[in-house]
């Protein structure tokens, strides 16, 4: 990446037996987060500086520096100062930015600076996980004549499904984004590390579900009524009598 400080090849062999990549397994989180910032159009997501300046000095490229905040979500490291001590020593971190550390003030001013698109990488990042079924939902049973219809939920579009699940990953993201900033303020002493199951099936359809997100979004324009059923097509979202419930059927 030109006019952009660079990283050190992760296969590069050091004083170590071993190379940098030795050292983080094969299904290690951090592989997934570098897949995931990797397929990402920042410039199109709002983040200042995904294109360099023609002078001046050299800046970090932000999928470096996203991938230091998704790392610290990651592993509840929330404060700026610990993400750059982390940066130092931490081989994950060493892997993942290939051994960039950014001092905390660069750290903290790319949070202020790209809120609108941390936001949005947020919500995509949630987004994938339902289509990649890492979450659950309980099913809803309703009385009268409404079918209950092979496709689920998470397989039936309607713009308002869209508005509505927007509604709430904003608000979600801005209370992670609120304690961000108490953490800044107030460098919480407790070390936190907790690990993930292993998502290493997940890595090889990672890539083709994030294009087919964007696909989705474009078919549901197209369709006459702006509603979508993919397992099947003639299943229509039903509204039942408890508020804020439904079916597919």
């Amino acid at each position: 990446m030109k006019r952009f400080i660079e990283g050190e090849d992760r296969s590069r062999v050091t004083l170590l037996p071993e190379c940098l990549d030795d050292f983080i397994a094969e299904d290690n989180p951090v592989r997934v987060v570098d897949a995931f910032v990797e397929e990402l159009d920042l410039q199109g997501l709002g983040f200042d500086g995904a294109q360099p300046a023609e002078t001046g000095r050299p800046s970090y490229h932000p999928a470096v520096l996203l991938k230091i905040y998704i790392y610290g979500y990651l592993n509840q490291v929330q404060s700026s100062r610990r993400l750059e001590r982390e940066a130092q020593r931490n081989v994950e971190l060493m892997w993942l930015t290939g051994r960039l550390a950014p001092d905390f003030k660069t750290i903290a001013d790319f949070r202020h600076d790209n809120g609108a698109g941390i936001r949005n990488v947020c919500r995509r990042f949630v987004m994938l996980c339902r289509e990649l079924k890492l979450f659950s939902q309980a099913a809803v049973a309703v009385d009268s004549s409404k079918f209950k219809a092979v496709n689920s939920r998470d397989r039936n579009f309607t713009p308002g499904k869209v508005d509505k699940r927007k509604q709430q990953l904003e608000e979600s993201i801005q209370r992670y984004l609120s304690a961000l900033d108490t953490a800044d303020r107030t460098l919480p002493l407790l070390e936190f590390g907790p690990r993930y199951a292993q998502l290493q099936d997940k890595l090889a359809t990672l890539r083709k579900q994030m294009r087919r997100m964007d696909k989705m979004k474009d078919r549901l324009k197209n369709e006459p009524d702006e509603q979508l059923s993919l397992t099947d097509p003639d299943a229509r979202s039903m509204m039942s009598q408890a508020k804020g419930t439904g079916l597919v059927g």
